[in-house]
């Protein structure tokens, strides 16, 4: 039995980008940066070393993530791992990317996106602050 499992968190190194296959599939392609710090055999001193990661994401969670999938957005995510391989001119090329099964939004919301809390007013009967936060725009 094996394990194809991977977890990471980082930042997006683009927008993320949405297309549809001829059969009405919707994917979402994006890149997140996850560093890694190692020593510099040199300086003795420690450095941050990006790593990047090739993410995919599927049918309807492709089509509602994508408006909030930016350039610098901190994520975290889970999935699994998968291996591609084509030809490009003449030449074999091959890549590990990671398959989108969860994603966690970890920076803050940006205004006018949906996704910011409403205010809540100073006088009037009691509100619930999680029902005024999380309402039916969120998409997932």
């Amino acid at each position: 039995m094996s394990i194809n499992r991977v977890a990471i968190s980082g930042n997006l190194t683009r927008d993320a980008e949405l297309r549809t296959t001829q059969s009405g599939m919707s994917i979402l392609d994006f890149g997140v940066a996850v560093n890694d710090r190692r020593k510099n055999q040199q300086t003795g001193e420690w450095e941050d070393c990006p790593n990047f990661v090739g993410c995919t994401a599927f049918g309807t969670r492709a089509e509602k993530l994508q408006p909030y999938l930016t350039k610098g957005s901190k994520v975290a995510l889970e999935g699994k791992l998968r291996y591609s391989s084509w030809e490009s001119g003449g030449q074999r090329r091959s890549k590990l990317g990671v398959i989108v099964d969860d994603l966690e939004f970890m920076s803050s919301r940006h205004a006018g996106s949906g996704y910011a809390p409403q205010p809540v007013p100073e006088a009037g009967p009691a509100i619930d602050a999680a029902a005024s936060i999380y309402d039916e725009d969120i998409p997932f």
